[in-house]
């Protein structure tokens, strides 16, 4: 692998700072959902530490993730409503959902900025001290001492959830471990090979091996494992020729990884521009679509759990991937020309993420850890068929899995693990998952990585919710702070009436759904 200048999940600090911060509330990763929780503890006239390992803010909002799942925007409500406003003044449009990444981290940054918050970059978990069933302090690979009252850990990963030992899970739970039907391996229709295709080295031939990324592992409907869903880079793309960078041969290219895809080609199959989906001033956010694309299937399942230096490795990769395929693509012989001449005229924009070369910074972690609390939100949370109790925020998006492997069926390669079926009308996310159990960790919160089934998190976890559940994960610890209590022990009706003055909408609302975006 040869890593793009610039463009990495983790760099081993360089130099120690040697800081020591004191304040109410510690927020861990500065992705949309901590800059949310960040200036609503300021609103609050709370004390704020925001500590991002990367070293840019707003996560997937600002790394290509612009065209925005939204599911029902009545459903949004409080500062991530806010933020959506906040992005249209810069348009000049009351508001604003199909943004450009730049105009999104100038929003995040200017808006921080306003608040008076600092953001500590660079700031890696060394240590977690934990006491009396409390996070006392965390300490950063570069340093930084923080100690706090309350914590968030507002991280794609989990990492300050783990660290605390609060129950956790990774992967696909059985359908039988909460009675559902949508978890576990599923081979379904969508994002499938469509024509078929042989997974052999040798075309034929079972003795030869099967290609690179095909798990040998047979699919049994409705098992659990650990597996995560498929990672990508959201790629914000132009074909304004005066703002286009092209896409080039990158170092390292392995034809041989593609060989799948030029067989799927050989057999049939045009490439589509399906999921270029149009932002404004000539760009789109493009996204996986089909059977072979940027989802780099089955690539990740180690993610979650693995160390910083392994999950670097593990980014470098995604980005070949990603890379290698766009100029796979737009060289090989096995790529029908249609399709070929039409992508030349796209490529990377000149004004974002200028640092890589029009490449996202962001790898799209969709799914890592997920905490395991006395609420675990479930399929039937989604449908309407049960509701949880003292919600604090409304999800609306389909229950949306990628693909998590390829496997074998009859002797071709299929996909397993794609799932896209309708949720009900918005329904409620309850409090409970997104604290630890009672008798665990009494001042921490966990709004992205919260308490869900996987087929479950699957439609919670959306940037728009995201950012509501982090600032009502502030309510909560102010409220916590002020009874004196553990979060566990939080007066929901007090809570309640502090999202409600916040504009945060808990309550029904109509059924009016905004196009599905696409995962």
């Amino acid at each position: 692998m040869n890593p793009i200048a610039g463009l990495h999940y983790y760099l081993p600090p360089s130099e120690q700072r040697d800081l020591a911060l004191d304040c109410d509330v510690c927020i861990y990763g500065g992705n949309s959902g901590g800059v949310i929780a960040a200036i609503a503890a300021k609103r609050r006239g709370l004390s704020v530490a925001l500590l991002e390992p990367g070293r840019h803010v707003g996560g997937l909002t600002v790394g290509g993730l612009t065209l925005t799942d939204i599911g029902n925007k009545q459903a949004i409500g409080g500062l991530s409503r806010e933020f959506y406003r906040r992005v249209g003044r810069k348009y000049g449009k009351e508001e604003f959902w199909t943004f450009e990444p730049h105009v999104a981290a100038e929003v995040f940054t200017e808006w921080l900025a306003e608040a008076g918050v600092e953001c500590h970059f660079g700031s890696f978990l060394a240590e977690v001290e934990m006491k009396d069933g409390r996070i006392r302090r965390i300490t950063t690979e570069h340093g930084l001492a923080v100690t706090a009252r309350m914590f968030i850990d507002a991280s794609y990963e989990g990492d300050l959830m783990a660290r605390a030992g609060v129950s956790f899970t990774v992967g696909r739970e059985a359908n039988a471990t909460y009675g559902e039907t949508w978890n576990g391996s599923q081979v379904l229709e969508k994002h499938q090979f469509e024509l078929p295709v042989d997974p052999h080295v040798v075309e034929g031939d079972p003795a030869s091996g099967l290609l690179p990324g095909i798990d040998p592992e047979p699919h049994v409907p409705g098992a659990g494992d650990a597996r995560v869903q498929a990672y990508n880079f959201r790629l914000c793309l132009t074909d304004v020729a005066e703002n286009r960078l092209a896409f080039t041969e990158p170092a390292g290219y392995r034809r041989e990884d593609y060989e799948l895809l030029a067989r799927y080609c050989r057999a049939g199959f045009v490439p589509s521009f399906q999921k270029f989906d149009g932002l404004i001033h000539g760009k789109v956010d493009a996204n996986n679509h089909g059977a072979v694309s940027t989802d780099f299937i089955g690539a990740n399942h180690a993610f979650p759990e693995a160390d910083y230096a392994e999950r670097e490795r593990i980014f470098q990769t995604h980005v070949a991937w990603v890379k290698g395929l766009l100029w796979f693509w737009m060289s090989d012989p096995a790529v029908p020309k249609v399709f070929q001449s039409r992508l030349r005229a796209w490529g990377f924009c000149r004004d974002e993420f200028i640092g890589t070369g029009g490449f996202s910074h962001a790898l799209y972690v969709r799914e890592a850890r997920r905490l395991v609390g006395d609420l675990v939100m479930t399929e039937h949370h989604c449908t309407g068929a049960q509701r949880a109790e003292e919600p604090v925020a409304l999800a609306a998006y389909t229950m949306d899995s990628h693909n998590c492997r390829r496997v074998v069926l009859d002797g071709v390669v299929r996909n397993e693990g794609n799932v896209e079926i309708a949720s009900g009308p918005p329904y409620p996310i309850g409090w409970r998952a997104i604290v630890p159990r009672r008798g665990e960790c009494a001042n921490l919160l966990v709004p992205f990585c919260l308490s869900a089934s996987h087929i479950a998190f699957g439609s919670i976890r959306m940037e728009p919710v995201f950012m509501i559940l982090a600032e009502a994960a502030v309510e909560g610890a102010a409220l916590a702070l002020e009874k004196g209590t553990a979060v566990q022990e939080v007066p929901y009706a007090e809570l309640r009436e502090r999202l409600l003055r916040a504009g945060q909408i808990v309550e029904p609302v109509a059924d009016v759904r905004d196009r599905q975006r696409g995962e």
